[in-house]
């Protein structure tokens, strides 16, 4: 029952992480009007706007006007489901489901906005951290003066590296991967860890494909990173913490 919950919840919130990431950058109400079309301007009917099973009922079409709907829709949903079934399946306490479930319910818009946009929302890092300190000193006080220091080391980190090269980094990185450290704790270090390797493939993949003039085409693409930290907080989210004490226990002692 947990997961099937977990994953009936999690693709109805992927629904609405789709109009977030979809508003929340053009200044619009993520509440109303109820969802459209953007072509047509047709409310979608609510049997039109079930998650995933839907865009296959459709088709992946609009049904007012037959414009094509985009397929990012659907995968943002599966994928929303599929995280936190993954977290219920994962995390043991009321406090790491509940910081998982949130940190998710975070990376997906902030890295679908910084991918279209390059921007991460300051009203979604904001109100994240909040929420991760309120959960954590309601759930797991004795963890939260870690997660604290782990916030700081990784804005910290990712701050210095913007004042390094300004054009690498910007401050919406800086304050998602602090935000990242309050809810991770120390599995933050794997998260910026994985976020750069990522990184430094995705560059050279763009630069191998941009032929004579890759690194100019690299500079010209602007890849943000934010997706990046959203998929190196989405592994550690899960593995993070055997990771830290993998390296403890054989490094360290």
């Amino acid at each position: 029952m947990a997961i099937t919950s977990a994953g009936v919840i999690g693709a109805i919130f992927g629904s609405f992480l789709n109009v977030v990431a979809y508003r929340l950058p053009r200044h619009e109400s993520v509440v109303k009007p109820r969802s459209r079309c953007p072509s047509c301007g047709v409310p979608v009917r609510p049997i039109d706007n079930v998650p995933v099973l839907s865009w296959f009922l459709l088709r992946g079409r609009c049904r007012g006007c037959s414009t094509r709907i985009s397929a990012r829709y659907p995968l943002v949903e599966a994928a929303t489901a599929l995280l936190l079934v993954g977290v219920v399946l994962t995390q043991h306490s009321a406090a790491d489901v509940a910081l998982g479930v949130a940190l998710v319910l975070l990376l997906v818009p902030c890295a679908l906005i910084d991918l279209d946009y390059h921007i991460i929302p300051n009203v979604l890092t904001g109100p994240g951290a909040v929420v991760a300190i309120v959960l954590g000193t309601a759930l797991d006080p004795s963890g939260e003066p870690g997660r604290l220091i782990a916030g700081a080391a990784a804005g910290g980190f990712l701050l210095l590296a913007a004042l390094v090269y300004p054009p690498g980094m910007g401050m919406g990185d800086v304050k998602l991967a602090g935000t990242m450290g309050l809810f991770l704790g120390a599995a933050v270090a794997p998260a910026l860890l994985i976020a750069m390797l990522v990184g430094i493939v995705a560059g050279v993949v763009i630069i191998a494909r941009g032929g004579s003039d890759g690194a100019g085409s690299a500079r010209k693409t602007g890849v943000p990173f934010g997706p990046f930290l959203a998929i190196g907080g989405l592994v550690a989210l899960f593995v993070g913490t055997p990771l830290v004490n993998l390296y403890l226990n054989h490094f360290v002692h």
